[in-house]
């Protein structure tokens, strides 16, 4: 995954003997600030040990990469569900076979959410940066030969690795900077944008330019080089040396491994509350074209139109909504998300109107869109420090295997009860997710997070104090 941040905010250690990148240096707890080291004016004003994106040059090079990064993983996501109806007519396959495109990822998601912390103990950031964009080119490369179906979800696997090693990666070290929900916000902003523009770019290409579904990874394979030496040069001094030498001093020589953060029930509760959301995110982007065009009966362009509006719903409302999150505390503002995502999903699902139905996508896709950044940011919160590259790795990656997980099964099941099973399942997981966010610490007042980790709350604790009161309002 990625670390944090430095022991000053874009300033050297005078005293320190060695000298180290600043931006792959993971914060620390507060409690065991030495009160002792300089400070200046600037560094007073920002909580304390926490890094700015634009502190540099080197870290405005890196937000910058890790913003295209997320791009390229929006758009290779939300492609395949534009070219869904496309690639099951080439090859004259079911709902089920087409469906795999989206489980086989599954495995290199679930390899990325293991591996994520070797990955950066030994290799660094560079290591992300490398891996990343060659296992993407690996998975895509393939797919402009159009081999054999069966060779398609083998490919994708690696696709899977590319993003999910990425995706914990960079979430793990913005996260953990100063105004991490509107930065957060950006950088899954950026995936909304990809997961825009992917779905246009490739419908375009099918119905407007007559080509084959394959044709559009040929663009993606001239983005994913850029990617590559992009990301490299803008990371290239984040190694694994100076990642281990960080841990040398901030946890007294120990590594924490990934065994270690999943002995914390909150590293489950998030990573649950991410494999349904993204997984209800995916299985809409992935077969509202489908819907759209066998359910409300749409012309195919205005199909595709469609999944561009739900993403473009999803890139505004992260942007947008990522500034609101903070200033009323993660956990109120999720519940309210939550709770009118919930409400466009019926309406979605029940009112059988073309321009209803696209524009009640779009508002889910509004709502939706600040849930992954806050989940991140309440992971900060709530966890220790030399927890949050391990533990932010898997929650996410693990996540990410609800892209793979949840769309196969609304395809698998569609094949014997038709696509319009893709609304009560992605019902049922927005209720599932409200319920894994009400269990997380932490009440619903501003601070709310910071308090729970300070009084020692544990998962459940809130639920547990709302169950007594109506208890007792009863009685």
């Amino acid at each position: 995954m990625s670390t944090a941040s430095p022991d000053h905010v874009g300033v050297d250690n005078p005293n320190s003997s060695r000298k180290m990148d600043e931006s792959i240096i993971p914060a620390r707890d507060p409690e065991k600030v030495d009160l002792s080291e300089e400070t200046t004016d600037e560094e007073a004003s920002v909580p304390p040990l926490q890094q700015r994106w634009n502190q540099s040059a080197t870290n405005i090079f890196r937000f910058l990469g890790t913003i295209y990064a997320f791009i390229l993983m929006g758009m290779t996501d939300g492609a395949v569900g534009a070219l869904l109806p496309y690639i099951e007519t080439y090859y004259s396959i079911s709902y089920t076979a087409v469906s795999l495109v989206f489980l086989s990822p599954f495995i290199g998601y679930t390899l990325a959410a293991l591996s994520n912390s070797l990955v950066h103990h030994h290799f660094g950031q560079v290591g992300i940066a490398v891996l990343g964009p060659v296992c993407r080119l690996i998975g895509i490369i393939p797919l402009v030969f159009h081999p054999p179906y069966p060779v398609l979800p083998v490919v994708l696997a690696f696709t899977g690795y590319g993003n999910g090693i990425e995706d914990s990666a960079w979430n793990a070290w913005i996260g953990n900077m100063h105004n991490a929900n509107e930065l957060l916000g950006l950088l899954h902003g950026a995936y909304g944008l990809g997961a825009t523009i992917g779905p246009l770019i490739a419908t375009a290409m099918v119905t407007k330019g007559g080509l084959e579904w394959y044709t559009f990874y040929y663009v993606m394979i001239g983005l994913d080089g850029v990617g590559l030496v992009f990301l490299t040069a803008a990371f290239w001094k984040a190694t694994g040396k100076l990642y281990r030498a960080q841990f040398l001093d901030t946890t007294g020589g120990k590594r924490t491994t990934t065994r270690t953060v999943l002995k914390e029930p909150i590293t489950w509760i998030l990573a649950m509350f991410l494999l349904g959301y993204v997984g209800a995110e995916v299985s809409l982007g992935g077969w509202i074209t489908t819907f759209m065009l066998r359910v409300r009966n749409a012309e195919p362009f205005l199909a595709g139109l469609t999944v561009t509006f739900f993403w473009l719903g999803l890139t505004v409302g992260r942007v947008v909504l990522g500034f609101v999150t903070g200033r009323i505390g993660e956990k109120l503002a999720i519940t309210i998300y939550l709770v009118l995502s919930i409400v466009m999903q019926v309406l979605y699902w029940t009112v059988p109107n073309f321009a209803a139905s696209a524009t009640f996508a779009t508002f889910l896709g509004f709502f939706l869109g600040p849930l992954f950044p806050a989940a991140i940011v309440a992971a900060t919160k709530l966890l220790p420090s030399d927890y949050h590259v391990s533990a932010i790795g898997f929650a996410a990656a693990f996540g990410g295997g609800g892209a793979a997980l949840f769309p196969f099964a609304v395809g698998a099941i569609a094949q014997s009860k038709g696509v319009e099973v893709l609304q009560p399942i992605c019902l049922a997981i927005l209720i599932f997710i409200l319920l894994m966010w009400w269990f997380l610490p932490g009440g619903l007042k501003p601070g709310g997070l910071e308090k729970a980790r300070e009084e020692g709350e544990k998962v459940g604790d809130g639920m547990r104090k709302v169950i007594k009161k109506v208890t007792r309002k009863r009685n």
